[in-house]
This record gives structure tokens, C-alpha cells and sequence, in this order.
């Protein structure tokens, strides 16, 4: 099979996973290990063994590790502070999947794209629900929408940038 087609089926079952996980975040505000954990795997694997591959197998490995690390120890100063926790596990795990697909230099990046969509989807959130700020807010949406776009447009966020201030 040709290369070109064959990463396009690649991407294509990506975004439909990130979609559908999106979906049920949405829905449920529940991103289900049966789907994460495996994605994880998948990520890490792919870029181990295929051609087509993303990223690096370290950079897949340290990814993964980074993308759950980080919101790990975000999630563990907010319960330090607040006695509940902030940001759910689920969306650790996505953040490790994502990070075993593209690598942990992609990390910033689609934290980044996550935080601005999250941060607009929120105020529409907020709008929506009438200003009640103790309302839950589901975050793995905008991570699965970073990550489609981290996917289609790598390196988005460095094309913005304008080139003085880099």
C-alpha cells in the first residue's frame, strides 16, 4: 500500500478515537481506560515499529510519561490546596496518549491549543449554565481537539508566533 494513504488511514482512525473520546467526555465526563490505555499502547508502539511514525520511541515513551506527569502533579497541588481534585485522571491519560503519538516535544503545544479552546468553551460553559462556577466542566474535549489539530498542523503554534519574538 502506498505510504501517503497509509498515514492518512493512520490519522483518520486518530482523529475518529479522539473524536468519539471527546464525545463521551462531553457527554459523560468520563474518558474510559478501555480506550485510553490502549491508545497509549498504540501510540508508543506505532512509533516503535512502523515507518510512518510520528515521533522518536523515546520521545513517544517520554511523552507518554510527561503527558500524564504533568497533570498528575497539577491535579496533586490543586488537592493540596482545594481538597478535591481539579482535573480528573482521564484527562492525564489522554494527555499520555497524545504524548506517545506526537512526542513530548508536542506536549506544550497542544496544552497550549487545549487551554485556549478550554478557556473559550468555558466561558461559553459559563454562559450556558448561568454563571454557576461550582458546575464541573469536562476538559478532554478541547485536549482531543488540540491533539486533531496537533496532528493536522504540527507546529501551528510556532507559525504564529511572530519571528522577533521567538
Amino acid at each position: 500500500m502506498d505510504p501517503k494513504a497509509s498515514i492518512w488511514i493512520i490519522k483518520s482512525l486518530l482523529i475518529l478515537v479522539l473524536l468519539y473520546l471527546a464525545y463521551i467526555d462531553w457527554r459523560t465526563f468520563r474518558l474510559p481506560n478501555v480506550i485510553t490505555f490502549p491508545l497509549i499502547i498504540l501510540g508508543i508502539t506505532f512509533n516503535w515499529v512502523s515507518e510512518l511514525c510520528f515521533t522518536s520511541p523515546s520521545s513517544a515513551i517520554l511523552g507518554a510519561a510527561l503527558g500524564y506527569g504533568s497533570l498528575w502533579a497539577l491535579n496533586a497541588g490543586y488537592r493540596l490546596v482545594k481538597h478535591r481534585n481539579g482535573i480528573g485522571m482521564g484527562d492525564a491519560k489522554l494527555l499520555a496518549a497524545l504524548g506517545a503519538c506526537f512526542g513530548w516535544g508536542a506536549l506544550p503545544s497542544i496544552l497550549l491549543i487545549a487551554s485556549i479552546t478550554g478557556l473559550l468553551g468555558g466561558i461559553a460553559w459559563l454562559k450556558w449554565n448561568r454563571h454557576q462556577l461550582h458546575t464541573a466542566f469536562p476538559f478532554g474535549p478541547f485536549l482531543a481537539i488540540a491533539g486533531i489539530i496537533e496532528l493536522l498542523w504540527p507546529q501551528l503554534i510556532q507559525t504564529l508566533i511572530p519571528p522577533g519574538l521567538t
